[in-house]
């Protein structure tokens, strides 16, 4: 950066180093329930992977919590209270099988009168992701915004946004919102002139907005960082600053690519000083590139990706969302989504991730469940996840597994405990009372909802949201595979059926659910860890791999090469440890649901065929 950059970085994080917001101070946490010796540990970034302190390469899975932070009813917080924040705790990590969230922060709430931070909501939101840390899940704020701000649109209006507060809005003239001739929500970002003004006074620091922004976040920071034992704090990954930034309008020359260079990232080395001064030095920030940088709609896509910050290294992830724009259209997808939709846009995501030298979180992907298009979802996300997994499509896997590139994390949109039982006065108006889906501009992509007893149930299939994946992997991943056989309604979906030159495998395999890992050790003394979902219960599991083979596999031990332990944070959930004791040597192992007390014959006949296979592939 210039040297008068970092100058004033130096100078900011002197001036506001001793800055703290007083609270309550946390009782030491006890070590999580069910947890083992490995677990626990903070990520960093190295070599373009997240790692624990065991070296062992960090895949996250999870969801957004939630939209919820979006309305009103709950004050700007993901739950009306810590008790449904535990519960959904609970659930997300034993229905959903995630072991991490994005958590929505709301400026509005965190500074709703200039200069004078709510320490009550602060207190609130950290009470809340203390739950979610104490349920074993790792968690990254992030500072939401979705059209500016819910105060920009009119009782009366089709639409709303949410983030920035009411005496933000205030300072600017802003005209009468309007996005004329709109079918989504999200076309207000480039149509609705009010929202482009008062996008494009923030990234200008008009009326000084960036820096209140900066300061309250750096005051939000430091108190969770205050307000949060030191075990706790080790499962919060890092900081989410600004959801989807857009310029709002460009200044004269100026590209999507030259906005990026020269206005949003300046931001993020302005928040990255703000996390350093508030205690977050060893996290990394998450930053986006501008959100139309990798859109599937030709018309709306903008250079970009944040071509130009060169390497990031440690201190910074690469942060994407995507949806398919084509297929929520209902009109540039009429069919659909098949085998390998989005290997080529998660390998961009995986490509640039690469260039800069980072990890990639897909943060935000997902599709409607309910209106004209909800039909395509079950393939849309089997798709999805598929590409996250891996870049090959299922089937071309087995020939070429080692193309798959880095398993990718991802958080789905999302987790919304209230859905279809909302309250929300839309923009205030207290004739226009929402209450079906997520409550918020027609959505509804909730994968979760309370049943009418108020237990957290599923509204997608559990097949294709509670899936193996490596969550830790003691070396290098070289490739991995789901088939979770998730359903389109009465329709078994197979898209990667294990091939007939391995009749042993797809014997053992049969009808049943499969997940594949291939990795090359590093000297690691945790093992490689994959979750194992409630449809792999442990009598009916099977597991081969050149480590040992079992059917059934025994409880965890140190010297167990295959076992079975629970995950912490006493949820009930379940993960296979997989443990080797050498270094550069390639690994395998096949873990599977399918059959039946399968014989010793058919272990040993399948694990051949494995070790061939793997031999050939460069496993």
């Amino acid at each position: 950066m210039p040297n008068i950059r970092a100058r004033l970085l130096v100078v900011l994080v002197v001036l506001f180093g001793s800055l703290t917001v007083a609270g309550p101070s946390p009782a030491t946490a006890a070590s999580l329930p069910d947890s083992l010796w490995f677990d626990e540990t903070p990520l960093t970034v190295r070599n373009g992977r997240f790692v624990d302190g065991h070296g062992r390469e960090v895949v996250l899975r999870g969801y957004n919590v939630s939209g919820e932070t979006k309305l009103a009813e709950n004050g700007g917080l993901p739950f009306a209270s810590v008790t449904d924040a535990k519960k959904s705790a609970t659930a997300l990590r034993a229905l959903g099988g995630g072991n991490s969230i994005r958590f929505l922060l709301s400026w509005a709430h965190a500074e709703p009168v200039r200069g004078q931070v709510d320490t009550t909501y602060l207190a609130a939101a950290t009470a809340q992701i203390r739950a979610f840390l104490d349920a074993g899940i790792r968690v990254y704020p992030d500072f939401h915004q979705d059209l500016y701000s819910r105060y920009l649109f009119d009782p009366d209006s089709w639409y709303t946004g949410d983030g920035a507060p009411k005496w933000a809005v205030d300072a600017g003239d802003y005209p009468d919102e309007s996005c004329g001739i709109c079918f989504f929500w999200g076309q207000n970002i480039t149509q609705n002139e009010a929202v482009k003004q008062a996008s494009y006074d923030f990234w200008h620091n008009e009326y000084g907005l960036q820096d209140a922004f900066l300061t309250t976040a750096q005051k939000a920071m430091a108190y969770i960082r205050q307000n949060v034992s030191a075990a706790q704090f080790a499962g919060v990954v890092g900081f989410d600053p600004y959801n989807e930034p857009h310029a709002g309008s460009y200044t004269s020359g100026q590209t999507s690519r030259t906005w990026e260079r020269d206005v949003l990232w300046p931001f993020y080395e302005k928040f990255r000083a703000r996390m350093d001064a508030a205690g977050w030095q060893d996290k990394p920030l998450f930053a986006e590139p501008n959100l139309f940088w990798n859109a599937n709609l030709d018309f709306q896509k903008q250079e970009g990706g944040l071509l130009d910050a060169g390497t990031l290294g440690p201190r910074y992830v690469f942060n994407t969302h995507f949806y398919d724009q084509k297929a929520i259209s209902g009109i540039f997808m009429w069919g659909k989504a098949a085998d390998g939709q989005y290997a080529g846009d998660f390998g961009t995501i995986r490509d640039r991730a690469s260039a800069t030298g980072t990890p990639a979180v897909v943060s935000e992907f997902g599709h409607p469940l309910s209106g004209s298009v909800s039909d395509k979802a079950p393939t849309v996300l089997k798709a999805m996840y598929q590409a996250l997994d891996s870049r090959v499509p299922g089937a071309g896997w087995w020939s070429r597994p080692t193309s798959s590139g880095p398993v990718l994390s991802g958080t789905q949109w999302q987790w919304d405990l209230y859905n279809g039982r909302h309250h929300e006065l839309m923009n205030g108006n207290p004739d226009k009372v929402l209450a079906t889906g997520d409550a918020w501009n027609d959505e509804d992509l909730s994968a979760v909802r309370l049943d009418d007893s108020g237990r957290p149930v599923l509204r997608q299939d559990a097949r294709l949201l509670d899936r193996i994946y490596p969550s830790a992997t003691s070396g290098t991943t070289v490739a991995f595979t789901y088939e979770d056989r998730s359903r389109d309604g009465d329709t078994t979906l197979t898209w990667n059926p294990v091939p007939n030159s391995l009749p042993n495998v797809a014997r053992l395999v049969g009808s049943g659910q499969y997940g594949l890992l291939l990795w090359r050790s590093d000297s690691g003394t945790a093992p490689t860890e994959l979750h194992l979902p409630a449809s792999f219960p442990t009598g009916s599991t099977t597991v081969i791999s050149d480590l040992g083979t079992a059917y059934a596999p025994p409880p965890y031990a140190s010297d167990t090469p295959v076992g079975v332990a629970a995950e912490p944070g006493g949820t009930g959930s379940r993960r296979l440890l997989l443990t080797d004791t050498d270094s550069g040597v390639p690994h395998y192992a096949l873990v599977t649901n399918g059959a039946t007390a399968p014989s010793a014959a058919l272990l040993n006949a399948a694990r051949s065929e494995l070790s061939a296979w793997g031999a050939r592939n460069g496993g």
